[in-house]
């Protein structure tokens, strides 16, 4: 999947949101990719999902994990385009762990997929908790990369669209300093409420 297909993908669907938010970092953008957005489309799902795969295979994953929420769908369909098992990770009182009985087989190769990645601290904690199992976490896949590649894993990092796009911290951030109400549409924050 180009990357110029993908962009217009997310423009077409909804999915990429201009305006004043507060990303799950804590960090304020003017741009939002809400992946789930696009990834309601099965078909598109699937598309972004057999992309992803294509980048990953050479990895020879056992098993894809994806952190919840914005690394369940992608998750599911890279690691069905895969042919291997799909998982997930959680949040539960801060902590990133593996639930609802999920195991890891010791030396088990792993994939981390995201939908978007901008600090990459999901990705971080999901490998963590992926290695603490007895995984052998063997790369990292995400539709977005709001870095432009500007974040190291030390381990492969595929993504789909990678490009700068604009954080700050909230002291720094252009938007609030011109007054703009700020918007939270991140997953964390509504994780949190449920």
């Amino acid at each position: 999947m180009r990357e110029e297909a993908l962009l217009r993908a997310f423009e077409e669907t909804g999915a990429l949101r201009r305006g004043h938010f507060e990303l799950s970092s804590g960090l304020h953008s003017d741009v939002y990719f809400q992946a789930a957005i696009l990834l309601q489309h099965p078909d598109r799902a699937e598309v972004v999902g057999r992309a992803l795969a294509r980048l990953l295979k050479p990895l020879e994953p056992d098993v894809v994990v994806g952190p919840a929420l914005g690394g369940i769908i992608v998750g599911w369909e890279v690691a069905r385009a895969l042919g291997v098992r799909g998982l997930f990770t959680e949040r539960k009182d801060g902590q990133m762990l593996l639930r609802r009985s999920f195991e890891m087989k010791p030396g088990e190769r792993a994939v981390v997929i995201e939908d978007v990645l901008t600090t990459g601290k999901s990705i971080r904690e999901t490998a963590e908790t992926l290695r603490a199992a007895g995984a052998e976490v063997v790369g990292i896949g995400a539709i977005v990369d709001r870095s432009g590649g500007a974040i190291e894993f030390g381990i492969p990092l595929h993504v789909l669209l990678s490009l700068p796009v604009g954080s700050w911290e909230p002291s720094k951030c252009p938007e609030c300093a011109h007054g703009t109400p700020v918007e939270k549409p991140g997953s964390r924050a509504q994780a949190a409420v449920g």
